[in-house]
């Protein structure tokens, strides 16, 4: 993730899932179990990676983080990484701000999320505090109100390796696109990282991009290669709506505060007041009553919000805001179908696409194999922004009723109402 060190010029598949890449490489004796010769490259260990573990050492790279970067993170009461300093409040009544404002904290600013009714208030702690002790001392002084942390989402990538057969070219063959369903008039929206507009394969589409973390607008491999795979047109990039129009919100931008739920609930509102009715979020993290409000807000209105489950392993606890009932949640699969090992379980799972043998575009101008079901998430957008025209839960059902039903008959927990976009694999 780019706030827990995105390798901004690295496949995007050596990117750990909600991980910060620690410099100078990992001390051995990790704890958890973890095997102690994680120093050596990420490429060289991510095969041997049991998916029962994945959870282990997502925690201690995040540990990793918070501990290199003391003065802006901070960290919950399960010592999941916040944005120092702050909480916030949603929707208060000018009763709760009193409350709070009599309660030490200071109201440092107050934004309306475009497109919904939720309002966003950010509080500063009371000097001498943390985040915990603060977040209590809030309820307390205000026990109707609704408050949290502003937490640190990360992106949903695989720690293993993609199986793609031959590497793909370094360049972009100039081949034309290849058939499949008209995009034209779709607008889709992605919470990402920010996008190579200039690379071929999105060359001549409409992409407009917003920041809202610190730094603006930051083209990085993992917005890239999302945006590839909702929309690119040719070059050996195989996309769900080719030639979709893309609306961008980079919440990652510069620096580890990136990522936020802020940003992420910002973006959110943006994309929708600017004509998305599809949006494909490839994010993980805890539950967030920021987020979840303005996910309840836009679903509401007809909105449909696509989130990969996550690669944090079946024994991670579900992750959000694919685990969100408004939320249509997507699973990876790979060549034969089977859910990838690393795959964590949501609450619920809607669809199964490919998550693994996948081309996808990078910064830059080339092509690189992805994997994880963050990869599969913008096939399930794509498809649906086809379908909707527009959005609504109508594209929901046409596209289960596309679905390849595997596992138990009808829906089930694996796969959901089946798997999807199997078309889109490199080679196949």
């Amino acid at each position: 993730m780019v706030v827990l060190g995105l390798l901004l010029n690295a496949p995007a598949w050596a990117q750990l899932p909600s991980l910060p890449s620690v410099p100078g490489g990992l001390p051995s004796g990790l704890p958890g179990g973890l095997p102690s010769d994680l120093d050596r490259p990420v490429s060289g260990v991510q095969q041997q990676l049991n998916p029962n573990r994945l959870t282990d050492l997502r925690r201690w790279r995040e540990q990793e983080l918070i501990r290199r970067n003391p003065r802006e993170i901070d960290v919950d009461d399960f010592g999941r990484a916040v944005v120092r300093g702050e909480l916030v409040a949603i929707s208060p009544s000018p009763g709760s701000l009193q409350a709070a404002q009599a309660a030490g904290f200071m109201i440092t600013r107050r934004e309306a999320v475009a497109g919904t009714e939720v309002d966003i208030v950010t509080l500063a702690i009371p000097p001498g505090t943390n985040a915990r002790q603060a977040l209590r001392r809030l309820r307390r002084a205000d026990p109707g109100g609704t408050y949290d942390y502003d937490h640190i989402y990360g992106e949903a990538t695989s720690p293993r390796p993609p199986s793609v057969g031959p590497p793909p070219p370094a360049t972009m063959p100039g081949r034309p696109p290849p058939p499949g369903p008209s995009a034209a008039g779709v607008r889709i929206g992605l919470i990402d990282t920010g996008v190579d507009a200039g690379h071929p394969c999105l060359a001549g589409l409409s992409i407009v991009q917003r920041g809202f973390a610190p730094g603006g607008v930051r083209p990085a491999a993992h917005g890239t290669a999302t945006a590839s795979l909702l929309a690119g047109r040719g070059g050996g990039v195989r996309s769900a709506a080719p030639g979709a129009a893309l609306l961008v919100a980079d919440v990652y931008g510069a620096g580890p505060t990136g990522g936020s739920a802020v940003a992420v609930a910002q973006g959110l509102g943006w994309l929708s007041q600017s004509g998305a009715q599809v949006i494909n979020v490839s994010l993980v993290g805890p539950p967030n009553a920021a987020v979840a409000a303005v996910i309840q807000s836009l679903a509401a209105r007809g909105v449909l919000i696509v989130a990969a489950v996550g690669n944090d392993g079946p024994a991670a606890p579900p992750l959000y805001p694919a685990s969100y009932p408004q939320v249509i949640a997507v699973t990876g699969v790979d060549r034969r179908d089977r859910v990838l090992p690393e795959a964590s379980r949501a609450l619920h799972v809607d669809f199964a696409a490919p998550g693994d043998a996948l081309t996808a575009a990078r910064p830059g101008g080339g092509l690189s194999p992805v994997r994880g079901t963050s990869y599969a998430a913008p096939i399930v957008a794509g498809r649906l922004a086809v379908l909707s025209r527009g959005g609504g839960r109508a594209a929901v059902d046409a596209l289960a009723r596309q679905a390849r039903d595997l596992g138990q008959r009808g829906r089930d927990s694996l796969y959901g109402y089946g798997v999807i976009g199997e078309d889109l694999r490199a080679g196949g």
